[in-house]
């Protein structure tokens, strides 16, 4: 149980320090003109997409399951 916790924890983590790192290299108060040039490492758009097509594959694939037991 501590092991899927400890997993579960460190996938928050590193989305968090990832979404932190991005939010950072698109704000306009770091991008100021001593900034170094970074870029961000996760496409926010595509990862929202994909998130909800995977929200609703599970959605679809819980009520088939839920048809076939009753």
């Amino acid at each position: 149980m501590r092991t899927f916790f400890g997993m579960i924890l460190g996938c928050l983590l590193t989305i968090s320090v990832v979404y932190m790192h991005d939010s950072m290299a698109t704000s306009t108060v770091a991008n100021g003109s001593s900034a170094a040039q970074s870029q961000q490492i996760v496409n926010w758009d595509v990862a929202r997409s994909e998130w909800g097509q995977m929200r609703s594959d599970l959605h679809t694939a819980w009520l088939k399951l839920k048809a076939n037991v009753t």
